[in-house]
């Protein structure tokens, strides 16, 4: 019953979604285009392919290293990857191109997702995180279609939500095959909520299997290059609120250290622009990494540099000197600090990180991670790294240590797949 009304009060909701689809076309053209296959009117599929079901581009990031390894060990397993946003679709597009198929997932309605499974006869689905919708497991679950959740975390501010509804949640979890979850804190909340014991395994979160490419490193060069002997602090992942508060940052360190450089890297690319405006309004000179406007080859000698771009965040952070990891001085629970950790920087981080709060614990355990209350204590700790070197190195080796004392996540939850998705 419960899963009856959701159900009607999403068919309810359809011509507002679709309305919000098209007005978040209005910055972002590409929400418009391909908008059929959230439907799911998709290009038919004829070789019963895996299903990989992330997000946006954070998720599509965290599943990539087990991507690349179904397609080094599986070379004859077609991989048809769906996202819902179209930096996520990008994000595909940039690190497999033709290697996987690409759509969009549908919404969570009986006749799209059936439509969906229809046409693409997949052998098995992982949904990476938390992307959880009762009628899509449902579909799954009723048309064969075996659902395991990967690298899956489950915070207690999320647990609380599922909770309220534990009449769509319950039934929602008992449907899926196997849950793999990056902590056992994690996999406890999910129990909790109905999740039978025998489908839990936790396996650590595959994000620690991040391998240093050589071309962040060389990226990070280049730009290093570009911006000349100066202090940089790079600002990765930024949401609206936070970028007002690094300039801000900006303004108190500038008259200890005038060669300062705050990169800002916005999380989400319809706000490059707006973001390029603060910075101008505020005051500060700037230069944009795609070029436009003031010119990026005259990044030596302006105060902000606006990695307006996809897909660049890694060479951004190898090129920094600090690292501050975005959505975390606002209530977004907060982004990956284990790029920048790897890379044998050290991090910064507001007090928002429920996202990763189990990462975040252990990293800051070992050294690798400050987490500050607001933007003045942001600014001391930043003043205490450039003033002493030798702490900034330290805290860059013991976050890069910790990254590569946790490793081995991604090849359990690939036994996991095979056991669970791929076993004839």
């Amino acid at each position: 019953m419960a899963r009856l009304l959701y159900t009607v009060l999403l068919y309810l909701a359809l011509p507002i979604i679709l309305l919000r689809l098209w007005w978040r076309g209005r910055k972002a053209p590409a929400y418009r285009s391909r908008w059929r296959e959230r439907l799911g009117f998709v290009t038919p599929c004829d070789n019963r392919p895996l299903w990989i079901h992330a997000v946006s581009v954070g998720e599509t990031v965290a599943i990539a290293p087990l991507v690349e390894l179904l397609l080094a060990r599986r070379p004859d397993l077609p991989l048809l990857l769906t996202t819902t946003t179209p930096t996520g679709s990008a994000r595909v597009s940039a690190l497999f191109g033709d290697r996987v198929q690409h759509a969009y997932c549908p919404w969570d309605l009986p006749d799209a997702l059936a439509r969906f499974l229809h046409r693409t006869r997949p052998r098995g689905c992982i949904i990476v995180e938390t992307e959880l919708w009762p009628n899509l497991v449902q579909g799954c679950h009723a048309a064969d279609v075996p659902v395991l959740l990967a690298n899956a975390r489950l915070s207690a501010r999320s647990a609380r939500g599922y909770k309220r509804f534990a009449a769509l949640t319950k039934p929602m979890l008992q449907c899926l095959s196997q849950v793999v979850a990056q902590h056992q804190d994690d996999g406890a909340r999910f129990v909790e909520l109905g999740l039978p014991a025998r489908q839990l395994r936790v396996s650590g979160s595959i994000k620690f299997d991040i391998e240093t490419r050589p071309q962040w490193l060389e990226a990070g060069a280049q730009l290093r290059k570009c911006w000349g002997e100066r202090p940089v602090l790079v600002a990765g992942s930024t949401h609206d609120g936070e970028d007002a508060a690094l300039l801000r940052v900006l303004e108190q360190l500038r008259s200890e250290f005038p060669t300062l450089l705050l990169v800002l890297v916005p999380r989400h690319p319809e706000r490059f622009e707006s973001v390029y405006r603060l910075c101008l309004e505020a005051g500060w000179s700037v230069a944009r990494h795609s070029g436009h406007g003031e010119s990026a080859s005259q990044a030596g000698a302006v105060d902000v540099y606006l990695g307006d771009t996809m897909g660049e965040l890694m060479g951004f952070y190898a090129a920094a000197d600090i690292a501050f990891v975005g959505g975390s001085l606002v209530p977004r629970g907060g982004h990956n600090p284990l790029e920048p950790a790897a890379l044998g920087k050290p991090v910064l981080m507001g007090q928002q990180v429920f996202n990763f709060q189990a990462i975040c614990d252990a990293l800051d355990n070992a050294g690798g991670l400050i987490r500050v209350a607001d933007e003045t204590a942001l600014a001391r700790v930043v003043r205490e790294l450039l003033a002493d070197p030798l702490q900034c190195q330290q805290q860059g080796a013991a976050a890069q240590a910790f990254v590569a004392q946790n490793r081995g996540a991604l090849e359990r939850l690939y036994q996991q797949v095979e056991e669970t998705l791929l076993r004839p």
